[in-house]
């Protein structure tokens, strides 16, 4: 597999790195759409696919094999990637792993027709921001699609720092006086809702709909156990419990 540069963090939308010496065009296609990458082998499905999207005013770049993806990664910005993880050359997830390790932040999408539950935990915590399962409609994908474009746009900054804790989300990494702090895919998205808002109240409710990407039944007491693990590892008084009306990390606003 062709390796894909790294890039730093933008809000977003990601580019490889201009020193790098490829031609860069936007992750925007000019008329207020996303640049969105489609790794899809299958043809009928592609063509679908492709056709759906780009009715949505969005701009598709169509690739059938992780080569010619990552090519595709090493020389665009792009807005959006939707990803079949069963490709001719290779596995998807190998080239997710790869882009999350080197800094790509770009959204993905995963599209597969694997439906088992350690298939899709597997995805997410490979770095996938969202999952669905063949054969899906078309409609669904436009609706996660704008979701998960809602979730990134949303971010005032990609970088939160409180004390010794640094919380970096465009890199997803964690560390306290500079020592890094492994999370689980879970602890991760609990932490990731609450530092989107540091120093203001975040509802159960919205913690919980973090956790639904997982697949699995959320419990009445999910959020309070994942709560408690992040304050074993980040220190107990890094977020604070309201009782009645949710959490928050960091000192009140």
């Amino acid at each position: 597999m062709r390796p894909v540069p790294a890039s730093p963090p933008f809000e977003f939308c990601q580019y490889p790195p201009p020193e790098v010496g490829y031609k860069v065009t936007s992750c925007w296609d000019g008329t207020g759409g996303l640049r969105v990458l489609l790794i899809e082998d299958d043809v009928a499905l592609g063509e679908a696919v492709r056709d759906h999207v780009a009715g949505g005013a969005h701009a598709v770049d169509w690739m059938k094999t992780i080569d010619t993806a990552a090519s595709a990664l090493s020389t665009t910005g792009y807005g959006l990637v939707l990803l079949d993880l069963r490709l001719p050359d290779g596995s998807g997830i190998a080239l997710l792993k790869d882009i999350r390790a080197r800094g790509i932040t770009t959204p993905v999408i995963i599209l597969t027709a694997h439906d088992q539950i350690s298939d899709r935990i597997e995805g997410l915590n490979s770095g996938a921001d969202d999952y669905l399962v063949k054969p899906f409609n078309l409609g669904e994908l436009t609706a996660r699609m704008l979701a998960v474009s809602r979730r990134y746009e949303g971010r005032p900054v990609s970088l939160v720092r409180i004390g010794d804790l640094e919380i970096d989300a465009a890199e997803r990494r964690v560390s306290s006086a500079g020592e890094a702090i492994a999370l689980s895919g879970r602890e991760w998205a609990v932490l990731d809702t609450l530092s989107a808002r540091p120093g203001a109240v975040v509802s159960k409710a919205q913690i919980e709909e973090a956790l639904y990407a997982f697949g699995s039944e959320i419990e009445s007491n999910t959020v309070e156990v994942y709560v408690s693990r992040l304050r074993r590892k980040l220190g107990r008084d890094q977020i604070a419990t309201l009782r009645g009306v949710g959490y928050r990390l960091g000192r009140e606003r």
